[in-house]
Formats: structure tokens, C-alpha cells, sequence
């Protein structure tokens, strides 16, 4: 991935040369802060997240699981107590709901580590590692016909560096 990195001491400034850059669509932006900030936020347009996709998928198997090895085990070992039904729904939705809750935490972590991709065997392109300490990072991936015009931006919203990543 080709592209232009620049480092930022200033937030105002790498705020704007943000949604400057997502005005004029000169490529894909990631920025990289040494801790969460709602100006990025607010800059990138961010999608909401999927991971409650996870989390509902795994609850309605959870639950679904829940009733059936609860039925299962009724009809495989019945007791039969006073002509009341084998399978009743009533006592199983305490199991159902327990099970739905595992299911669903666990399907939420586990699609929290993937779209995260969690862990990351390779080095992530444009990282540098004083954006851990204070500085802002931005990368733009490029082509190079744009890769000018992004770095003029860049240098003209307040970089304190500007240099070319592959």
C-alpha cells in the first residue's frame, strides 16, 4: 500500500487536515492518536460498528441451543410427574436465557478480536512509533497521481513531517 504519512503535534491541525482530506477524496485515511479522540471520530464519518452483529447471531443460538438440549435431555431421560407434559417451555427459558448470555458474550469477543484483528502478525503500514507518545499520525493511501496534491495539504495544515510510505 502506497501512500503519504504525516505526524501532527497539533490536534486542531490534524483534525482539519483530515476533513480536508475527506472533502476532497484524495484517498483512504487512518489516523493514529495515542489515545481515543472524538474529533477523529467526528473528522472520519466512522461506521458504526459490527460487532453487534456477532453479539446477535450468538445470542439467537445461544437461546435456540438452550431450549433444545433442555427439550433433549426431557424426552431422552422423561420423568413423568402427575401427567404434566415432558417438554414445557416455562421451566426451560431460565436455561434458555443463561445459555443465549454465554453464547452471545462469547460471540462478542470473539468479533471484537476479528474486526480488530486481533493479533496482527504484520506490521501496520504508516505506523510510527511516536504516535504512541503524544504525536497524531495520518496516512493517506494514494495513487500516485494524488500523492502530490496530499502531501501539499498535509504540509500546509501544520506537519511536522510529511514523507512517503510503501
Amino acid at each position: 500500500m502506497q501512500g503519504v504519512l504525516a505526524a501532527f503535534r497539533e490536534l486542531d491541525a490534524a483534525v482539519h487536515a483530515v476533513e480536508e482530506l475527506k472533502q476532497k477524496r484524495v484517498g483512504d485515511v487512518t489516523v493514529y492518536t495515542p489515545t481515543p479522540r472524538h474529533e477523529f471520530e467526528d473528522a472520519l464519518g466512522s461506521p458504526s460498528s459490527a460487532v453487534r452483529r456477532f453479539t446477535l447471531v450468538g445470542g439467537l443460538l445461544g437461546v435456540t441451543f438452550g431450549y433444545w438440549i433442555a427439550i433433549w435431555t426431557s424426552e431422552y431421560w422423561p420423568l413423568v410427574v402427575g401427567g404434566k407434559a415432558i417438554a414445557s417451555w416455562i421451566p426451560y427459558t431460565i436455561i434458555g436465557f443463561e445459555v443465549m448470555v454465554l453464547v452471545g458474550a462469547l460471540s462478542t469477543v470473539f468479533g471484537m478480536f476479528y474486526l480488530a484483528r486481533v493479533p496482527r502478525l504484520t506490521m501496520t503500514v504508516g505506523y510510527d512509533p511516536r504516535f504512541s507518545h503524544g504525536d497524531y499520525g495520518v496516512f493517506v493511501a494514494t495513487t500516485p497521481d494524488k500523492f502530490q496534491a496530499a502531501e501539499e495539504l498535509l504540509r500546509r495544515h501544520g506537519a511536522a513531517e510529511v514523507r512517503g510510505e510503501r
